[in-house]
């Protein structure tokens, strides 16, 4: 007689990922090198990396969009665009103050953001896709600058309220 088929072992980091992370956090405090998850802790490790690259385009992609629609729609501005390019102008030097590696990423990704951006302008806007600029009308340092603001001049008064 043939034998039983094993059922393949799954482990913690397969099972349950979040109890997974505690195990492998309390080997690490506890200097347990032998029974650390050497492969998969550095996965997750480099995954945190990726994510704060991914937050940082996203958010500079948004940004962009808000800048756009700003600069090329000036009746329509909102006071939640205006909250929107605020926050992300907050945000993206949060991540770069607690990860100062990644100062120059911003322009690194500035390109593909501008054409995310551009992409989400045209479908959000219903505007003819020549109205938005193939090339930025603005640099990575102006989309986070505070001050600007691109498009013709506006008072507080002129941005509509949501």
């Amino acid at each position: 007689m043939g034998k039983a088929l094993e059922k393949p072992t799954v482990t913690l980091y397969e099972r349950d990922f979040h109890a997974w992370l505690n195990d492998q956090a309390s080997k690490l405090r506890a200097r347990s090198h032998n029974d650390i998850d050497w492969d998969n802790l550095a996965e997750e490790v480099e995954s945190v990396g990726r994510s704060e690259r991914n937050e940082i385009e996203y958010r500079l992609a948004l940004l962009i969009l808000h800048l756009l629609k700003w600069q090329f729609q000036p009746g329509r501005r909102s006071e939640s665009w205006r909250i929107t390019i605020s926050e992300q102008r907050i945000w993206i030097p949060g991540i770069l103050k607690t990860s100062p590696s990644l100062k120059r990423y911003p322009a690194d990704v500035f390109s593909d953001a501008y054409e995310t951006g551009r992409r989400k302008a045209i479908d959000e806007t219903g505007l003819q896709p020549d109205v938005f600029p193939k090339n930025p009308p603005f640099s990575v340092e102006q989309a986070l600058d505070s001050r600007f603001f691109p498009g013709e001049p506006f008072a507080p008064w002129d941005v509509i309220r949501d």
